[in-house]
């Protein structure tokens, strides 16, 4: 399961003209899952995310996670995360998971954020999506559950 997190003071995802979800400061996630994804995978990228020490303490140092200060979460599905480009100029998507399965580990993701933090916004699984947001420092961190980087 890969991540892209990005610090925001604001984020929101629009389908089609319609709001589907909304946060204030917090973290944006584009998650992306892969067909050797399982749950243990997706509770060790929660973690990781809600963990982070990002935000700025009183000093000014990112020194506080999102647990910590409270902050928004808006998860959206992306599973470009997963196009290998080093052949080629078309990206080839064959570790993404299938619909279905990403589907599920998504909702499970999400549903146990939401058991963790009280903000929790997403997109639309599968829909084509306007994501807008204003990058915060700017901070982004990529996550991997394989460590690959």
């Amino acid at each position: 399961m890969r991540a892209v997190i990005q610090r925001v003071s604001r984020a929101k995802v629009t389908v089609d003209g319609e709001l589907t979800g909304e946060i204030g400061a917090g973290i944006l996630v584009l998650l992306g899952v892969s067909k050797t994804d399982s749950e243990k995978e997706a509770l060790y990228l929660l973690d990781k995310t809600l963990n982070l020490r990002i935000f700025d303490d009183a000093d000014g140092r990112m020194n506080r996670s999102l647990l910590e200060t409270n902050g928004g979460l808006l998860v959206v599905s992306q599973f470009t995360l997963y196009g290998d480009s080093r052949k080629g100029r078309r990206p080839s998507y064959i570790d993404a998971a299938a619909p279905d399965e990403a589907n599920r580990l998504y909702e499970f993701f999400v549903a146990e954020a939401r058991r963790q933090i009280a903000d929790v916004a997403t997109g639309r699984f599968q829909a084509m999506m306007d994501v807008e947001l204003v990058n915060d420092g700017p901070v982004t961190i990529l996550l991997d559950s394989e460590k690959n980087f």
